[in-house]
C-alpha cells in the first residue's frame, strides 16, 4: 500500500534515472491517473508531456491493458472545441504515436474514431479537402502518428475501413494524404504522406508485422479501392513526373503506391472470378452510387487512360539520374506483369519495354533485378503457352514471344524517327530497350529474322540510325607523307593515339554508338549468320549510301557470331545454357564471302584525295582504261554507279563525276576503307589462327592501304594489321611480315612487272621494310634490283612511285646496320673536350719554343730519324699485299646503299620538286650508311657533289633547308674531303646570304618565324658550326662566318636565332679560342685588364668601356660560358 501511494505522489522530477518498467496494471494505473486526470482538465503542453514521459515508464504489455484510458485524456484535448495551439497538438500527437507504435487497436470504434480525429488535425478546418496551413513539424508528427494507427489496426477491424459504409470517410483520408504528397515542399511529408497511403490500403512494405489479406479480402479491398484508382494514379503519376527537386525518395515511394494500387484493383485473379463485377445493394442509397463495379467496360477504359499515365511515367524514369528509382521502376514492372497481365491489356507491351530497356542499365543491381523478373516473365509465359497446348486454357491471348517481335518491329520502324527528333538520353533508353528485346528473345532471335518483314525493318533501321556525317573537312585534308606511320614493332600505343573517332548524322554520345554496335553483336550471336550476311551484303551492294553502316553492321554480326564482346552470361531466360549460333565453318564461310567484296576492286581502291599529288598522278598514268575495266567485271552501268569508288584510267580521260569529287564523297570513300579495314581485323578476331590461311588474300591489301597517304587510311591499315597480327598468334609486326614474306614478295614480284595493273605493289613494299628486320634483306635483295630496274626503265613516269620506297629501304638499312656516322661525331666531340682539359700555357709555350727551334733548323735530324719509323702494318693491309688485284665483296647491305645512291645523283636534279626534296632524304640516310666504308663513300660523294652544289645555291628554299642538312652529314662523315669544295662553292653564298637576311629577321615581327626564309636562316646558322669545326676551315673562312654570323648576335633578332648564332661561336671557339675571344671582346669588353708589370704595355680593347647595347647580352653569356669571364658592367640601357 505504500508502495502504491509513494507511486501516486511521485513526480518524474524526484524519479531515480534508471528505473524497472512498471509491469504490473494496478500499479501502471495509480501512477497514470493522475496524470490523465489533469490533462483532461488542464489541457497544456506541459500536462501533456509529463503523461508522455510516464507513458514511457510503463512496459507494453500493461500499457495494452491501458490503452483506452491513456488514449482518452489525449483524444479529448484534440476534440475540444475552438482553436488549438500547434505544440500541443504537436506534443498530443507525440504521445498518441508512442503508445499505438507499443500497442495493438482491437476496438473499430477507437480506429475509426482516431483516424478521424487525426485527418483533422492534418485539413483545414473550413475545407476538409485540403491540407491545413500548419508547421511542417506538426504535420509530419501526425502523419507518423496515423502510420503507426495503421499498423497497430488488429485482426478484423482493419478490414472494416473497405466497407461500402466507410467510403466517404476513406475518400477524405486519401484525397488530403495525395494533397500532402503533392502539393507540400517538405520532402520528409511528401514520403509520408505516401507512406501512410501504402498502410491505408494494406500494400505498405515496411520491415514491421502486416496483416496478410486472404484472396476473398483482398477481392474486398479491390472493389473498394476501384473507386480511387483514377484520383490516386492521377496525382501519384503527377508526382512521379514532376519536380525533380524532390529527390529520388519521394519518387520511389510514389512508384511503390502507383504499382500496389493498380496491382490490388486490377488484379487477375479478382477480374475472373466474376463476383468483382456485381452492382452494389440498393440499401446503401446514395453511398452505392460511389461503389465502382469492375465490368469489362470498365476495365477496358481504366486501361486505356492508364496506359497514357504509364507512358508519362515510363518516360520520366526510364533514364532517372538515381538507380534507385530505375530499380522500382522495374519492381513496378514486375508486380504488374505477374499480377495483372491479362487484365492491363495494352499496357503490358509498354510495361516489357520499360523491363526490357533496364537489361543494359549501368547499375548492377539494376540489370540483376531485371534479368530475375524477365526470367519470371518468360517462365509464366512458358507455362501458360504449355497450358494453351494442352487444352487446359481457352484463352486466346498472344504469347510472350509474339509480344516481344511486335514491339520489335514497332520500335524498328520508329526508331528512325525518334533517332532524329529525341535528345540523346532519350535515344540511349530507346536503343537500351531494342537491345534488351533482342537479349529477352535469345535463340528465338533467328525465328524473328526468319520474317522478312522483321529483317527489312531492323536492317532499314540500322542504315538510317549509322548514317555517318562525311562532311568534316579535316579528313581529307589529312595527309601522312610518311609511308607509313612509324612505330615500335613492339607496342600499340602509338596506334590507339591516333584512332579516328566516327561522327554520325543524327547522334554524338559514344555510349549510344557503344549500344548500336552490341545490337549488331547481339543479332549476329543468335542470329543466323548467312541469312545475315547474304541479306546486309544485299544492302552493301544494292546502294552507295547504305555501303559504310553494312560494313559496320556486318563486321558486328561476324564478332558476335564468334561470341565476342557479346553481353551473355551463356544463359537463356529459362536458365538453360545457350552455345554458339555459328560454327567455325559457318563463320568461315561468312568472312570469306564478305572480305571477297570488300577487296574487290570496285571496293578496294577508291579516291581519297580531291586534287591529283604526285602519286596519284603517277598511279593514274599506268592504269589503262581496258585493263581496268577487264579486272573489274563490270558492265557500262556499275562504272557509272561507282564511278566515284573508280580510280581514273588516265588524266585525259577522267569521267566528269570524279573530276568533281566533293569533299562529301571523298571523305564517303576514306570512311568506307577505314571501316573495311576494321571489318578485316574483326574477321581475324573472329576467327583466330584459323585465319591464317586467308593472309594469303587479305594481307597483301591491307598493307597497300598501310602506304596510303591518306592519314586515316593508313592509321585502319596499321591498326588492322595489329589486330591481324594478335588474333593469328604473332607476337608483333615484324613477325606477321617475316612468316607470310615469301608469298608477300611474290606478289610484289609479279606485280612490279605488271606496274600498270598494280601501281600499289611498291607501297607494299615500303610497309614491309618499314615494320620488319634485317632477316628481311636476303628475300628483298632481288626485289630492290628489280624496283631500281624499273626506275631506270622509266624515270619519268615511275620516280615519284619509288621515292617512297627508297626512302623505306634507307632508312630500314639504317635502322638495321647502325652506322659510325653518330658515334663518330661524339667521339670527336669527347676528343675535344679532353684536348681542353689537359691544356696548359706550359704546355702550350713548350711547343712554341719547338716551332721555333725547328724553324732555325734546330732538332731536324732527330725529327727525320723520327720520321724514318715505319707505321705499324695492319691485317687489312697485309691481305691487300698478298693480293692486290682482288677487292673484298661489299656487304649486302652497303652493296644495296651503293646502288640507291647512284639512282639518288641523278634524280637529284628531277624537275619534280617533291622528288628531289624525298631524294635528298635518301642520299642524307645513304650517306650515314656507307660512312663505314670511307673508300666507298668518298667517290660517290665526289659524284653527287655538282648536283647538291646546285640544290644548296640554285633551288626551291625547301630543297636548299634539306641539302644543308645532307651537306652537315656529308661533312661529319668525309671531313677534309670536302674542305676546299665548301670553302669555294658554298661559304661564300651560305655567308652573303644570312648577312643580307640579317636585317630582315631583325626588324620582323612574330609573324616571320612562320616562314620559309627563317626556317632556312635558322637551318643554315643550326648546322654551321659543326660544320666549320668539322671540317677544320681556314681562317679565312672561319672570319666569313664570323661577320655573318655577328649581327644575329643582336637582341632584336627572334630568340631561335640568338641561340642558333650562340652555337656557331660555341663551335667557332672550340676551333680557335684565341682569335675568338679577342673578337667578342673587341665587340664588348666587360672588365678591364691590368698588366701584371709596370714595363708591360696595358691592354687596349675596342670593347673596353663600351655602353651596353644590342649584343652585349650574348657576348656576355659567351665569354662567361667559353672563358670564366667576369663581366661587372653596370646596367645600363641598350642603345
Amino acid at each position: 500500500m505504500q508502495l502504491v501511494l509513494y507511486c501516486i505522489f511521485l513526480t518524474p522530477a524526484v524519479m531515480p534515472p534508471i528505473m524497472a518498467q512498471i509491469s504490473d496494471p494496478k500499479i501502471a494505473f495509480a501512477y497514470l491517473r493522475p496524470a490523465c486526470v489533469l490533462l483532461t482538465r488542464e489541457p497544456t503542453v506541459t500536462n501533456v508531456e509529463t503523461l508522455s514521459t510516464q507513458l514511457k515508464e510503463v512496459n507494453d504489455a500493461t500499457l495494452q491493458q491501458l490503452q483506452e484510458y491513456v488514449l482518452f485524456p489525449l483524444r479529448f484535448v484534440l476534440k475540444v472545441p475552438g482553436p488549438k495551439k500547434e505544440k500541443l497538438v504537436q506534443a498530443v500527437a507525440e504521445a498518441m504515436s508512442h503508445v499505438l507504435e507499443n500497442t495493438c487497436v482491437q476496438s473499430w470504434e477507437t480506429l475509426q474514431g482516431l483516424l478521424s480525429e487525426l485527418c483533422l488535425c492534418l485539413c483545414c478546418p473550413t475545407d476538409p479537402g485540403k491540407p491545413a496551413d500548419t508547421s511542417e513539424e506538426l504535420k509530419l508528427t501526425v502523419l507518423r502518428c496515423l502510420d503507426a494507427l495503421l499498423h497497430a489496426a488488429y485482426g478484423d477491424i482493419v478490414f472494416k475501413l473497405f466497407e461500402p459504409i466507410m467510403l466517404p470517410g476513406m475518400g477524405a483520408a486519401i484525397s488530403l494524404l495525395l494533397a500532402l504528397g503533392e502539393k507540400e515542399k517538405s520532402r520528409d511529408i511528401q514520403a509520408a504522406a505516401l507512406k501512410c497511403l501504402q498502410a491505408l490500403t494494406l500494400q505498405c512494405d515496411c520491415t514491421q508485422e502486416h496483416i496478410v489479406p486472404s484472396s476473398e479480402e483482398r477481392r474486398t479491398l479491390g472493389g473498394t479501392m476501384a473507386s480511387f484508382l483514377p484520383g490516386i494514379t492521377t496525382a501519384v503519376a503527377r508526382i512521379i513526373t514532376g519536380d525533380l527537386r524532390k529527390g529520388h525518395a519521394v519518387t520511389v515511394r510514389a512508384i511503390k503506391v502507383w504499382s500496389r494500387t493498380v496491382g490490388l484493383v486490377l488484379e487477375d485473379a479478382q477480374l475472373q472470378s466474376g463476383e468483382s463485377c456485381k452492382a452494389p445493394s440498393l440499401e446503401l442509397g446514395r453511398i452505392g452510387q460511389l461503389m465502382v463495379p469492375r465490368t469489362q467496360d470498365w476495365v477496358k477504359s481504366t486501361v486505356e487512360k492508364l496506359s497514357s499515365l504509364l507512358k508519362k511515367i515510363i518516360s520520366c524514369t526510364s533514364a532517372h539520374q538515381h538507380w534507385r528509382v530505375r530499380l522500382e521502376m522495374v519492381e513496378l514492372d514486375d508486380h504488374l506483369l505477374a499480377r495483372c497481365s491479362q487484365s492491363l491489356g495494352e499496357c503490358v507491351g509498354l510495361l516489357l519495354e520499360s523491363l526490357v530497356g533496364a537489361v543494359s542499365d549501368e547499375e548492377p543491381r539494376v540489370r540483376q533485378r531485371c534479368e530475375v523478373a524477365l526470367r519470371e516473365v518468360s517462365h509464366r509465359n512458358q507455362t501458360c503457352s504449355s497450358s494453351d497446348v494442352t487444352g487446359k486454357s481457352s484463352s486466346s491471348a498472344p504469347t510472350f514471344t509474339d509480344v516481344l517481335s511486335e514491339n520489335l518491329h514497332s520500335l524498328a520502324t520508329s526508331l528512325p524517327r525518334l533517332m532524329r527528333t529525341s535528345d540523346d538520353q532519350k535515344k540511349l533508353f530507346v536503343l537500351n530497350v531494342f537491345l534488351g528485346y533482342l537479349k529477352v528473345l535469345g535463340p528465338l532471335v533467328s525465328v524473328v529474322l526468319n520474317s522478312a518483314a522483321h529483317l527489312e525493318r531492323i536492317s532499314k533501321a540500322l542504315m538510317q540510325v549509322l548514317e555517318l556525317d562525311v562532311m568534316d573537312v579535316r579528313i581529307v585534308e589529312e595527309r601522312s607523307y610518311a609511308a607509313t606511320i612509324e612505330t615500335n614493332s613492339g607496342s600499340k600505343d602509338s596506334h590507339n593515339a591516333h584512332t579516328q573517332r566516327k561522327h554520325f548524322l543524327y547522334f554524338t554520345d559514344e555510349k549510344i554508338f557503344s549500344v548500336l554496335m552490341e545490337i549488331c553483336r547481339t543479332l549476329g550471336y543468335y542470329g543466323n549468320i548467312y541469312l545475315l550476311s547474304d541479306h546486309f551484303l544485299d544492302l552493301y551492294q544494292e546502294s552507295s549510301a547504305y555501303r559504310k553502316q553494312a560494313a559496320m553492321v556486318l563486321n558486328e554480326i561476324v564478332r558476335g557470331a564468334a561470341g565476342i564482346a557479346v553481353a551473355t552470361q551463356g544463359q537463356n531466360l529459362e536458365g538453360q545454357v545457350l552455345g554458339h549460333s555459328a560454327t567455325k565453318e559457318d563463320l568461315k564461310v561468312a568472312v570469306v564471302s564478305v572480305m571477297e567484296e570488300y577487296i574487290s576492286l570496285k571496293n578496294w581502291h577508291l579516291i581519297t584525295v580531291s586534287e591529283e599529288t604526285d602519286r596519284d598522278r603517277q598511279d593514274q598514268q599506268l592504269l589503262s582504261p581496258s585493263r581496268l575495266l577487264s579486272i573489274s567485271n563490270s558492265n557500262v552501268s556499275n562504272i557509272e554507279t561507282n564511278s566515284l569508288q573508280m580510280i581514273p584510267s588516265s588524266r585525259g580521260s577522267q569521267s566528269p563525276s570524279s573530276s568533281t569529287s566533293t569533299i562529301h564523297q571523298l571523305n564517303s570513300n576514306i570512311w568506307q576503307l577505314c571501316i573495311q579495314l576494321e571489318g578485316i581485323a574483326c574477321f581475324a578476331q573472329a576467327l583466330g589462327h584459323d585465319f591464317r590461311p586467308l593472309l594469303m588474300t587479305s594481307l597483301y591489301p591491307v598493307l597497300e592501304k598501310a602506304g596510303e597517304e591518306t592519314l586515316l587510311v593508313s592509321q585502319a591499315a596499321l591498326g588492322s594489321m595489329w589486330d591481324i597480327s594478335k588474333a593469328c598468334g604473332y607476337p608483333s609486326l615484324k613477325e606477321l611480315i617475316n612468316e607470310n614474306s615469301d608469298y608477300l614478295l611474290n606478289d610484289i614480284s609479279l606485280n612490279l612487272q605488271r606496274l600498270s595493273q598494280h601501281p600499289q605493289a611498291p607501297r607494299v613494299l615500303t610497309v614491309m621494310l618499314t615494320h620488319s628486320d634485317c632477316s628481311l634483306l636476303p628475300l628483298v635483295g632481288d626485289i630492290v634490283q628489280d624496283v631500281l630496274m624499273a626506275l631506270d626503265l622509266s624515270y619519268d613516269h615511275t620516280a615519284a612511285l619509288f621515292c617512297s620506297v627508297l626512302h623505306a629501304l634507307m632508312k630500314a638499312l639504317a635502322r638495321w646496320f647502325p652506322s659510325s656516322c653518330e658515334r663518330t661525331g661524339e667521339s670527336g666531340r669527347s676528343k675535344q673536350t679532353t684536348q681542353k682539359e689537359v691544356f696548359n700555357i706550359r704546355q702550350f709555350l713548350l711547343d712554341q719554343r719547338k716551332q721555333k727551334e725547328l724553324a732555325e733548323g734546330i732538332g731536324i735530324e732527330e725529327d727525320d730519324t723520327d720520321d724514318l719509323v715505319p707505321p705499324p702494318v695492319e691485317c687489312e693491309d697485309v691481305e691487300d699485299l698478298a693480293s692486290p688485284d682482288v677487292k673484298a665483296e661489299l656487304p649486302s647491305h652497303l652493296s644495296i646503299t651503293k646502288d640507291v645512291m647512284e639512282r639518288c645523283i641523278h634524280l637529284l636534279s628531277d624537275p619534280n620538286l617533291r622528288v628531289r626534296l624525298k631524294i635528298l632524304d635518301v642520299l642524307e640516310i645513304c650517306v650515314c650508311v656507307l660512312s663505314e666504308k670511307e673508300n666507298e663513300l668518298l667517290p660517290m660523294a665526289h659524284r653527287c657533289w655538282p648536283a647538291l652544289v646546285q640544290r644548296l645555291t640554285a633551288d626551291d628554299p625547301l630543297a636548299v633547308l634539306r641539302a644543308f642538312r645532307v651537306l652537315c652529314t656529308l661533312g661529319e662523315t668525309c671531313g677534309d674531303f670536302l674542305r676546299r669544295r665548301v670553302s669555294k662553292e658554298i661559304l661564300p653564298k651560305l655567308s652573303s646570304s644570312l648577312a643580307r637576311q640579317a636585317p630582315i629577321s631583325a626588324k620582323a615581327g612574330p609573324v616571320y618565324t612562320h616562314t620559309l626564309a627563317y626556317k632556312l636562316q635558322l637551318a643554315v646558322m643550326q648546322g654551321l658550326g659543326s660544320l666549320c669545326q668539322r671540317l677544320d676551315l681556314g681562317e679565312a673562312d672561319l672570319d666569313a662566318v664570323c661577320e655573318a654570323s655577328l649581327p644575329y648576335l643582336s637582341c632584336r633578332q627572334p630568340i631561335r636565332l640568338q641561340e642558333a648564332s650562340l652555337s656557331v661561336f660555341r663551335h667557332l671557339i672550340q676551333v680557335d679560342p684565341d682569335a675568338f675571344w679577342f673578337t667578342l671582346n673587341e665587340l664588348h669588353c666587360p672588365s678591364s685588364y691590368t698588366p701584371p708589370h709596370p714595363d708591360l704595355q696595358p691592354v687596349q680593347l675596342n670593347g673596353m668601356g663600351r655602353p651596353r647595347d644590342e649584343f652585349s647580352d650574348n657576348v656576355l653569356k659567351l665569354l662567361r660560358e667559353e672563358f670564366d669571364s667576369v663581366a661587372e658592367t653596370a646596367d645600363q640601357p641598350v642603345g
